[in-house]
Protein backbone atom coordinates (compact mmCIF):
# COMPACT_ATOMS: atom_id res chain seq x y z
CA UNK A 1 0.00 0.00 0.00
CA UNK A 2 1.41 3.38 -0.99
CA UNK A 3 1.83 6.25 1.45
CA UNK A 4 -1.02 8.13 -0.23
CA UNK A 5 -3.42 5.23 0.30
CA UNK A 6 -2.32 4.87 3.94
CA UNK A 7 -3.03 8.53 4.61
CA UNK A 8 -6.41 8.22 2.89
CA UNK A 9 -7.31 5.25 5.10
CA UNK A 10 -6.23 7.12 8.25
CA UNK A 11 -8.20 10.17 7.17
CA UNK A 12 -11.31 8.05 6.51
CA UNK A 13 -10.96 6.38 9.93
CA UNK A 14 -10.62 9.79 11.60
CA UNK A 15 -13.76 11.06 9.86
CA UNK A 16 -15.61 7.89 10.87
CA UNK A 17 -14.50 8.30 14.49
CA UNK A 18 -15.70 11.92 14.60
CA UNK A 19 -19.00 10.93 13.00
CA UNK A 20 -19.57 8.12 15.52
CA UNK A 21 -18.74 10.49 18.39
CA UNK A 22 -21.20 13.10 17.13
CA UNK A 23 -24.08 10.61 16.91
CA UNK A 24 -23.13 8.62 20.04
CA UNK A 25 -26.45 9.43 21.72
CA UNK A 26 -28.36 8.00 18.77
CA UNK A 27 -26.16 4.89 18.68
CA UNK A 28 -26.90 3.89 22.29
CA UNK A 29 -30.05 1.78 21.61
CA UNK A 30 -28.32 0.17 18.61
CA UNK A 31 -25.29 -0.66 20.76
CA UNK A 32 -27.48 -2.16 23.49
CA UNK A 33 -29.44 -4.18 20.92
CA UNK A 34 -26.21 -5.42 19.32
CA UNK A 35 -24.83 -6.60 22.67
CA UNK A 36 -28.11 -8.37 23.47
CA UNK A 37 -28.15 -9.96 20.02
CA UNK A 38 -24.59 -11.21 20.47
CA UNK A 39 -25.44 -12.65 23.89
CA UNK A 40 -28.62 -14.41 22.78
CA UNK A 41 -27.65 -15.56 19.29
CA UNK A 42 -26.44 -18.85 20.79
CA UNK A 43 -29.98 -19.40 22.15
CA UNK A 44 -31.37 -18.97 18.64
CA UNK A 45 -28.79 -21.39 17.24
CA UNK A 46 -29.74 -23.95 19.91
CA UNK A 47 -33.41 -23.69 18.95
CA UNK A 48 -32.50 -24.02 15.27
CA UNK A 49 -30.76 -27.30 16.09
CA UNK A 50 -34.17 -28.49 17.28
CA UNK A 51 -35.34 -28.01 13.67
CA UNK A 52 -37.14 -24.73 14.30
CA UNK A 53 -37.29 -21.91 11.78
CA UNK A 54 -34.88 -19.01 12.39
CA UNK A 55 -37.69 -16.47 12.71
CA UNK A 56 -39.66 -18.70 15.10
CA UNK A 57 -36.51 -19.24 17.17
CA UNK A 58 -35.97 -15.48 17.35
CA UNK A 59 -39.58 -14.94 18.46
CA UNK A 60 -39.18 -17.54 21.23
CA UNK A 61 -35.94 -15.93 22.47
CA UNK A 62 -37.56 -12.51 22.23
CA UNK A 63 -40.49 -13.70 24.38
CA UNK A 64 -38.07 -15.21 26.92
CA UNK A 65 -36.21 -11.89 27.24
CA UNK A 66 -39.49 -10.00 27.53
CA UNK A 67 -40.67 -12.39 30.24
CA UNK A 68 -37.44 -11.97 32.22
CA UNK A 69 -37.74 -8.20 31.93
CA UNK A 70 -41.36 -8.23 33.14
CA UNK A 71 -40.53 -10.57 36.03
CA UNK A 72 -37.71 -8.26 37.14
CA UNK A 73 -40.10 -5.29 37.07
CA UNK A 74 -42.71 -7.20 39.07
CA UNK A 75 -40.54 -8.91 41.67
CA UNK A 76 -36.88 -7.85 41.71
CA UNK A 77 -37.09 -4.07 41.36
CA UNK A 78 -39.86 -3.56 43.99
CA UNK A 79 -38.03 -5.86 46.43
CA UNK A 80 -34.79 -3.91 45.98
CA UNK A 81 -36.65 -0.62 46.35
CA UNK A 82 -38.26 -1.80 49.58
CA UNK A 83 -34.92 -2.87 51.03
CA UNK A 84 -33.39 0.50 50.17
CA UNK A 85 -36.32 2.22 51.92
CA UNK A 86 -35.88 -0.04 54.95
CA UNK A 87 -32.18 0.79 55.04
CA UNK A 88 -32.86 4.53 54.94
CA UNK A 89 -35.46 4.19 57.70
CA UNK A 90 -33.03 2.19 59.84
CA UNK A 91 -30.24 4.77 59.56
CA UNK A 92 -31.20 6.74 62.72
CA UNK A 93 -31.07 3.62 64.87
CA UNK A 94 -27.81 2.56 63.23
CA UNK A 95 -26.30 5.98 63.93
CA UNK A 96 -27.47 5.75 67.54
CA UNK A 97 -25.94 2.27 67.87
CA UNK A 98 -22.63 3.58 66.49
CA UNK A 99 -22.67 6.37 69.05
CA UNK A 100 -23.54 4.11 71.99
CA UNK A 101 -21.51 0.98 71.23
CA UNK A 102 -18.99 1.35 68.41
CA UNK A 103 -17.37 4.68 69.30
CA UNK A 104 -16.88 3.84 73.03
CA UNK A 105 -15.36 0.48 72.00
CA UNK A 106 -12.98 2.21 69.58
CA UNK A 107 -12.05 4.75 72.25
CA UNK A 108 -11.35 1.94 74.75
CA UNK A 109 -9.29 -0.35 72.51
CA UNK A 110 -7.69 2.07 70.00
CA UNK A 111 -7.65 5.32 72.01
CA UNK A 112 -9.71 7.03 69.31
CA UNK A 113 -11.93 9.76 70.73
CA UNK A 114 -14.24 10.72 67.88
CA UNK A 115 -16.58 13.65 68.41
CA UNK A 116 -19.82 12.37 66.90
CA UNK A 117 -23.27 13.84 67.32
CA UNK A 118 -26.25 12.10 65.76
CA UNK A 119 -28.06 15.29 64.84
CA UNK A 120 -25.02 17.28 63.72
CA UNK A 121 -25.48 16.35 60.07
CA UNK A 122 -29.18 17.21 60.32
CA UNK A 123 -28.36 20.67 61.72
CA UNK A 124 -25.84 21.23 58.95
CA UNK A 125 -28.34 20.35 56.25
CA UNK A 126 -31.03 22.53 57.85
CA UNK A 127 -28.72 25.53 58.13
CA UNK A 128 -27.60 25.11 54.55
CA UNK A 129 -31.18 25.00 53.31
CA UNK A 130 -32.10 28.12 55.33
CA UNK A 131 -29.06 29.98 54.03
CA UNK A 132 -29.79 29.25 50.39
CA UNK A 133 -33.59 29.23 50.53
CA UNK A 134 -33.87 32.88 49.54
CA UNK A 135 -31.76 32.23 46.48
CA UNK A 136 -34.25 29.64 45.25
CA UNK A 137 -36.60 32.34 43.96
CA UNK A 138 -34.23 33.41 41.22
CA UNK A 139 -34.33 29.89 39.74
CA UNK A 140 -38.13 29.77 39.40
CA UNK A 141 -38.15 31.32 35.87
CA UNK A 142 -35.90 28.50 34.68
CA UNK A 143 -38.20 25.76 35.96
CA UNK A 144 -40.36 25.69 32.83
CA UNK A 145 -37.31 25.59 30.57
CA UNK A 146 -35.86 22.75 32.61
CA UNK A 147 -39.18 20.93 32.54
CA UNK A 148 -39.38 21.30 28.77
CA UNK A 149 -35.85 20.01 28.38
CA UNK A 150 -36.56 17.15 30.76
CA UNK A 151 -39.72 16.29 28.85
CA UNK A 152 -37.75 16.05 25.63
CA UNK A 153 -35.17 13.93 27.43
CA UNK A 154 -37.91 11.64 28.75
CA UNK A 155 -39.40 11.29 25.27
CA UNK A 156 -35.95 10.53 23.88
CA UNK A 157 -35.36 7.94 26.61
CA UNK A 158 -38.59 6.08 25.93
CA UNK A 159 -37.98 6.28 22.19
CA UNK A 160 -34.59 4.66 22.67
CA UNK A 161 -36.14 2.10 24.98
CA UNK A 162 -38.68 1.14 22.32
CA UNK A 163 -35.99 1.02 19.64
CA UNK A 164 -33.98 -1.63 21.48
CA UNK A 165 -36.44 -4.56 21.05
CA UNK A 166 -37.18 -3.59 17.43
CA UNK A 167 -33.50 -3.44 16.47
CA UNK A 168 -32.80 -6.57 18.52
CA UNK A 169 -35.42 -8.58 16.62
CA UNK A 170 -34.06 -7.66 13.19
CA UNK A 171 -30.44 -8.18 14.26
CA UNK A 172 -31.20 -11.66 15.60
CA UNK A 173 -33.18 -12.59 12.51
CA UNK A 174 -30.47 -11.44 10.08
CA UNK A 175 -27.40 -12.14 12.27
CA UNK A 176 -25.80 -14.69 9.93
CA UNK A 177 -26.37 -12.53 6.86
CA UNK A 178 -24.83 -9.53 8.61
CA UNK A 179 -21.75 -11.56 9.52
CA UNK A 180 -21.44 -12.86 5.96
CA UNK A 181 -21.72 -9.32 4.59
CA UNK A 182 -18.95 -8.14 6.91
CA UNK A 183 -16.84 -11.15 5.97
CA UNK A 184 -17.20 -10.38 2.29
CA UNK A 185 -15.81 -6.86 2.83
CA UNK A 186 -12.54 -8.06 4.39
CA UNK A 187 -9.63 -7.62 1.94
CA UNK A 188 -8.72 -11.04 0.56
CA UNK A 189 -5.01 -10.51 1.27
CA UNK A 190 -5.56 -10.29 5.04
CA UNK A 191 -8.71 -12.42 5.18
CA UNK A 192 -7.18 -15.56 6.79
CA UNK A 193 -5.42 -13.77 9.66
CA UNK A 194 -8.37 -11.41 10.16
CA UNK A 195 -10.83 -14.30 10.44
CA UNK A 196 -8.52 -16.11 12.88
CA UNK A 197 -8.19 -13.04 15.11
CA UNK A 198 -11.93 -12.39 14.99
CA UNK A 199 -12.63 -15.98 16.01
CA UNK A 200 -10.25 -15.58 18.96
CA UNK A 201 -12.02 -12.34 19.89
CA UNK A 202 -15.37 -14.11 19.67
CA UNK A 203 -14.10 -16.88 21.93
CA UNK A 204 -12.84 -14.34 24.47
CA UNK A 205 -16.00 -12.23 24.36
CA UNK A 206 -18.28 -15.24 24.63
CA UNK A 207 -16.23 -16.40 27.59
CA UNK A 208 -16.60 -13.05 29.28
CA UNK A 209 -19.97 -11.65 28.25
CA UNK A 210 -21.89 -14.90 28.53
CA UNK A 211 -19.81 -16.73 31.13
CA UNK A 212 -19.01 -13.86 33.48
CA UNK A 213 -22.57 -12.58 33.31
CA UNK A 214 -23.83 -15.99 34.43
CA UNK A 215 -21.21 -16.07 37.19
CA UNK A 216 -22.36 -12.65 38.43
CA UNK A 217 -26.00 -13.78 38.41
CA UNK A 218 -25.08 -17.03 40.15
CA UNK A 219 -23.10 -15.27 42.87
CA UNK A 220 -25.89 -12.73 43.36
CA UNK A 221 -28.39 -15.57 43.87
CA UNK A 222 -26.05 -17.46 46.23
CA UNK A 223 -25.35 -14.38 48.33
CA UNK A 224 -29.01 -13.32 48.45
CA UNK A 225 -30.38 -16.76 49.32
CA UNK A 226 -27.65 -17.46 51.87
CA UNK A 227 -28.06 -14.12 53.63
CA UNK A 228 -31.85 -14.56 53.58
CA UNK A 229 -31.44 -17.91 55.33
CA UNK A 230 -29.25 -16.09 57.86
CA UNK A 231 -32.18 -13.65 58.31
CA UNK A 232 -30.23 -10.56 57.21
CA UNK A 233 -32.75 -7.79 56.51
CA UNK A 234 -30.98 -6.41 53.41
CA UNK A 235 -29.99 -9.79 51.95
CA UNK A 236 -31.24 -9.10 48.41
CA UNK A 237 -29.68 -5.64 48.22
CA UNK A 238 -26.29 -6.87 49.46
CA UNK A 239 -26.43 -9.94 47.23
CA UNK A 240 -27.21 -7.95 44.07
CA UNK A 241 -24.46 -5.39 44.74
CA UNK A 242 -21.90 -8.10 45.57
CA UNK A 243 -22.87 -10.04 42.45
CA UNK A 244 -22.48 -7.00 40.19
CA UNK A 245 -19.14 -6.03 41.75
CA UNK A 246 -17.82 -9.56 41.27
CA UNK A 247 -16.95 -8.44 37.73
CA UNK A 248 -13.70 -7.34 39.41
CA UNK A 249 -11.90 -10.25 41.12
CA UNK A 250 -12.50 -10.30 44.89
CA UNK A 251 -14.18 -6.87 44.91
CA UNK A 252 -17.68 -8.31 45.14
CA UNK A 253 -16.59 -10.70 47.89
CA UNK A 254 -14.90 -7.96 49.96
CA UNK A 255 -17.68 -5.38 49.60
CA UNK A 256 -20.39 -8.02 50.13
CA UNK A 257 -18.96 -9.64 53.24
CA UNK A 258 -18.12 -6.30 54.89
CA UNK A 259 -21.63 -4.96 54.16
CA UNK A 260 -23.25 -8.19 55.38
CA UNK A 261 -21.17 -8.25 58.58
CA UNK A 262 -22.10 -4.64 59.35
CA UNK A 263 -25.78 -5.36 58.66
CA UNK A 264 -25.73 -8.50 60.84
CA UNK A 265 -23.99 -6.67 63.67
CA UNK A 266 -26.48 -3.81 63.81
CA UNK A 267 -29.47 -6.12 63.35
CA UNK A 268 -28.70 -8.88 65.86
CA UNK A 269 -25.83 -7.59 68.05
CA UNK A 270 -24.30 -11.08 68.45
CA UNK A 271 -21.42 -13.14 67.09
CA UNK A 272 -23.52 -16.06 65.85
CA UNK A 273 -25.02 -14.21 62.89
CA UNK A 274 -21.60 -12.82 62.00
CA UNK A 275 -20.45 -16.44 61.76
CA UNK A 276 -23.46 -17.20 59.53
CA UNK A 277 -22.41 -14.41 57.18
CA UNK A 278 -18.85 -15.71 56.96
CA UNK A 279 -20.12 -19.23 56.24
CA UNK A 280 -22.42 -17.94 53.47
CA UNK A 281 -19.61 -16.09 51.69
CA UNK A 282 -17.08 -18.92 52.11
CA UNK A 283 -19.55 -21.42 50.59
CA UNK A 284 -20.46 -19.01 47.76
CA UNK A 285 -16.80 -18.38 46.92
CA UNK A 286 -16.07 -22.12 46.99
CA UNK A 287 -18.91 -22.76 44.54
CA UNK A 288 -17.76 -19.88 42.34
CA UNK A 289 -14.12 -21.00 42.28
CA UNK A 290 -14.79 -24.70 41.92
CA UNK A 291 -17.87 -24.78 39.72
CA UNK A 292 -19.15 -21.51 38.24
CA UNK A 293 -15.97 -19.91 36.86
CA UNK A 294 -14.29 -23.12 35.56
CA UNK A 295 -17.41 -24.29 33.70
CA UNK A 296 -18.92 -20.96 32.61
CA UNK A 297 -15.85 -18.82 31.95
CA UNK A 298 -12.89 -21.17 31.91
CA UNK A 299 -9.46 -19.81 31.10
CA UNK A 300 -10.32 -17.97 27.91
CA UNK A 301 -9.98 -14.35 29.00
CA UNK A 302 -6.33 -14.51 30.17
CA UNK A 303 -6.44 -11.21 32.05
CA UNK A 304 -4.39 -10.74 35.18
CA UNK A 305 -6.38 -9.36 38.17
CA UNK A 306 -4.23 -6.21 38.14
CA UNK A 307 -5.08 -5.71 34.44
CA UNK A 308 -8.77 -6.21 35.27
CA UNK A 309 -8.70 -3.54 37.98
CA UNK A 310 -6.80 -1.12 35.72
CA UNK A 311 -9.21 -1.71 32.82
CA UNK A 312 -12.28 -1.06 34.99
CA UNK A 313 -10.82 2.11 36.52
CA UNK A 314 -9.62 3.41 33.15
CA UNK A 315 -12.96 2.67 31.48
CA UNK A 316 -14.87 4.42 34.26
CA UNK A 317 -12.57 7.43 34.16
CA UNK A 318 -12.84 7.82 30.38
CA UNK A 319 -16.46 6.89 29.64
CA UNK A 320 -18.30 6.70 32.97
CA UNK A 321 -20.71 3.86 33.77
CA UNK A 322 -20.77 2.45 30.23
CA UNK A 323 -16.98 2.54 30.25
CA UNK A 324 -17.00 0.28 33.31
CA UNK A 325 -19.35 -2.15 31.58
CA UNK A 326 -17.34 -2.29 28.37
CA UNK A 327 -13.85 -2.06 29.91
CA UNK A 328 -13.19 -5.76 30.38
CA UNK A 329 -14.60 -6.95 27.03
CA UNK A 330 -12.55 -4.25 25.29
CA UNK A 331 -9.44 -5.17 27.29
CA UNK A 332 -9.92 -8.86 26.49
CA UNK A 333 -10.16 -8.10 22.75
CA UNK A 334 -7.11 -5.83 22.93
CA UNK A 335 -5.18 -8.67 24.59
CA UNK A 336 -5.95 -10.91 21.59
CA UNK A 337 -4.20 -8.43 19.29
CA UNK A 338 -1.40 -7.84 21.83
CA UNK A 339 -0.67 -11.58 21.93
CA UNK A 340 -0.69 -11.68 18.12
CA UNK A 341 1.77 -8.77 17.92
CA UNK A 342 3.93 -10.45 20.57
CA UNK A 343 4.07 -13.66 18.54
CA UNK A 344 4.96 -11.69 15.40
CA UNK A 345 7.69 -9.85 17.32
CA UNK A 346 9.21 -13.10 18.64
CA UNK A 347 9.23 -14.54 15.13
CA UNK A 348 10.80 -11.43 13.65
CA UNK A 349 14.47 -10.78 12.98
CA UNK A 350 14.34 -7.89 15.44
CA UNK A 351 13.98 -10.40 18.30
CA UNK A 352 16.20 -13.18 16.94
CA UNK A 353 19.91 -13.34 17.61
CA UNK A 354 22.24 -11.80 15.06
CA UNK A 355 23.81 -14.40 12.83
CA UNK A 356 27.36 -15.23 13.81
Amino acid sequence: MSDTKKWMVLFALAILGIFVYKISAVLTPFLVATILAYLTNSWVVFLQRLHLNRTISVVIVFLILLGLFILSLIFLIPALEQQVINLVQAMPSIIMRIKQDVLPWMALHFNLNLDFEQNAWQDTVQNTLQTHWQQAGKYIPTIFKTFAGSSLAVVGFFTSLLLVPVVLFYLLRDWNRILQAIHSLIPRRIEPITVRLLKECDDVLSGFLRGQLLVMIGLGILYSVGLSLAQISWALLIGVIAGILSIVPYLGFVVGIISALIAAFFQFHDWLHLLYVVIVFVIAQSIEGGLLTPYLVGDRIHLHPVAVIFAVLAGGSLFGFFGILLALPAAAVIMVFVRYLRDRYIQSTLYAKDPV
